[in-house]
């Protein structure tokens, strides 16, 4: 994971020579930058994958491996900093360079705009066909984005995959690009994010996200309870 600064935009790339799997490394080194973000405040904030893929969400074969402490840890800073990024007082621009599975698409949902990658990719919530109840926090980054009404029961009752085109006319992306240009459209696109007014876009946003963070984050401890992967 690589930070760096571009004028008025700051950039995330997540890039682990792989998939972008999500574990207990990846949470720190990600709120590592989240809270440099904040201090130096930049403009707006772009969170970019590598190429062929955003994420393919928790690191499902490294979780039976931790200890049960290490376990809840993980889980819960999991959902800790989702919610982190979908109430982050900066505006934020994913530029979904790929794959986003399961926690890679909750992570792209949390963003406030997303562009990404044309090309044979999918974006699925995935949980139900492999035995996880979808947390609340997933549900309410979810919701406010797509609602909860068809589009919502497609996607993460259902567990249907979907094509950059078909999220795109499902309005869950912006606008879908050559996989090439996606890093420097989202930079494009949160060019003139960057010249809101940081303190009004702060307050908003919280005001915005603060019933589903009431309902969801007090959840996130117990909802690691019972999970196929804990032991």
């Amino acid at each position: 994971m690589e930070y760096e600064q571009h004028e008025r935009i700051a950039e995330i790339t997540l890039d682990d020579g792989k998939v972008n799997a999500m574990g207990p490394a990846f949470f720190d080194d990600l709120n590592a930058f989240l809270d440099r973000a904040e201090r130096e405040k930049p403009g707006a904030l772009v969170l970019a994958g590598r190429e062929g893929f955003y994420s393919a969400g928790l690191n499902i074969k490294l979780l039976p491996t931790l200890t049960p402490d290490e376990l809840t840890r993980t889980l819960q800073s999991f959902g800790h900093t989702l919610l982190r990024v979908w109430s982050f007082p900066i505006p934020t621009v994913a530029a979904v360079t790929g794959h986003a599975v399961a926690g890679g698409l909750f992570l792209a949902f949390a963003c406030d705009r997303r562009i990404m990658a044309r090309g044979a990719f999918r974006l699925h919530a995935n949980e139900h066909l492999i035995g996880l109840p979808l947390p609340s926090w997933a549900q309410a980054i979810t919701e406010s984005l797509v609602g909860s009404g068809a589009i919502f029961t497609e996607l993460m009752l259902h567990a249907k995959p979907l094509t950059p085109d078909e999220a795109l006319d499902r309005r869950m992306i912006d606008e879908v690009v050559d996989a090439g240009m996606v890093i420097s459209r989202a930079r494009e696109v949160a060019e003139p994010l960057a010249a809101l007014s940081q303190p009004a876009y702060a307050i908003t946003k919280a005001r915005l996200r603060q019933r589903g963070l009431a309902w969801a984050k007090p959840l996130v401890p117990q909802e690691m309870v019972g999970l196929p992967v804990a032991r």
